[in-house]
């Protein structure tokens, strides 16, 4: 969850197109509009190149320039420099309070540090193979490749809901049809198939389990956290073994209780919204749709070391607070 961002700021979006796909064009500029007003919207690639012909069907649609950039050098990449000199440029004119730097080369790593030296706010989006150096100079960091894989199980979800609502209709529809009335009856639907109990014996251990959780997230198992792994890569999330969620969750309920410890009052409560902030400042990676949440309780819920209270206030407003459980 990154930081607040004042919904006013006007962005600078530099999107090297030889590093990402054009298929995360609608969720690039979705996060930036999130954050602010997107005033400038450039690319930047050798446009004589068939390989970037994917991108040229959407640049008109959506408003974006392309920068045109020759490949002096075989094997060199002469983007990086151009993105890096229109940076400068449009910093030094004074017209934007931020930029959105769309690339996962680690090259942009000490222009990201510069540019929040100068005060702007800057927004990495990335896929996972992106270096951590980047991901740390950014004030919050975005995984398209993560947030692609959602939009698209949400995609799935709604057309499986919106099949079955047609089939339903049909069904219905013809049992009015026979004798020109309408009859109240049901389709019957083929019984579940039942699990063996001993079937879980077959399944892998190392595939985490998955339970219905709120806003479609996975339910994670506390036990997940405890234990200890330091020996795997990054991989996607959705993809990774006990061990690798774990490892990866350890890092973020380390960060949940230092939090904690800092900001509680002396009952150990903390509110979800300071929370939230703090923890965008201290890992700009982090976001609950990452893991397949929408907000951010039902991702701490899911975590089982937390316990909330949420006290009525006199005017209405809910606020939210957690403490470590004991």
């Amino acid at each position: 969850m990154s930081e607040p961002i004042d919904s006013d700021l006007r962005f600078a979006i530099l999107i090297d197109a030889d590093n990402v796909s054009d298929k995360y064009i609608k969720i690039i500029l979705e996060e930036v509009a999130n954050s602010g007003i997107a005033t400038y919207k450039r690319i930047y690639g050798d446009w004589t190149s068939q390989r970037l012909t994917s991108w040229k069907n959407v640049l008109l649609e959506n408003s974006i320039i392309p920068m045109q950039q020759y490949s002096y050098t075989y094997g060199k990449s002469s983007t990086d420099s151009a993105m890096i000199i229109d940076a400068m440029d449009i910093l030094y004119s004074g017209n934007v309070d931020g930029f959105a730097i769309v690339s996962s080369d680690s090259d942009f790593t000490r222009l990201a540090a510069r540019l929040r030296e100068s005060g702007m706010q800057v927004i990495g989006m990335g896929e996972q193979k992106t270096p951590q150096p980047f991901i740390s100079a950014c004030n919050s960091f975005k995984y398209l490749d993560l947030l692609y894989a959602a939009r698209m199980a949400e995609e799935v979800d709604d057309d499986d809901d919106a099949d079955e609502g047609l089939s339903r209709a049909k069904s219905r529809k013809r049992t009015r049809s026979r004798g020109g009335k309408r009859k109240d009856t049901e389709v019957e639907k083929p019984e579940a198939e039942t699990v063996p109990e001993d079937a879980s014996a077959d399944v892998d251990s190392t595939v985490p389990r998955r339970r219905p959780g709120d806003n479609g997230g996975v339910s994670v198992d506390p036990d997940v956290i405890a234990d200890d792994d330091d020996d795997t890569e990054e991989v996607p999330f959705g993809e990774m073994s006990k061990a690798d969620r774990r490892r990866h969750l350890r890092k973020i309920r380390e960060s949940i209780n230092a939090v904690c410890d800092k900001f509680s009052d002396d009952d150990g409560w903390v509110s979800l919204g300071q929370l939230g902030d703090q923890l965008g400042k201290r890992m700009p990676d982090f976001d609950v749709r990452n893991y397949g949440f929408k907000k951010l309780r039902p991702f701490l819920k899911s975590l089982g070391a937390y316990e909330f209270d949420e006290p009525s206030a006199d005017n209405g407003q809910r606020q939210i607070y957690l403490r470590v459980r004991e």
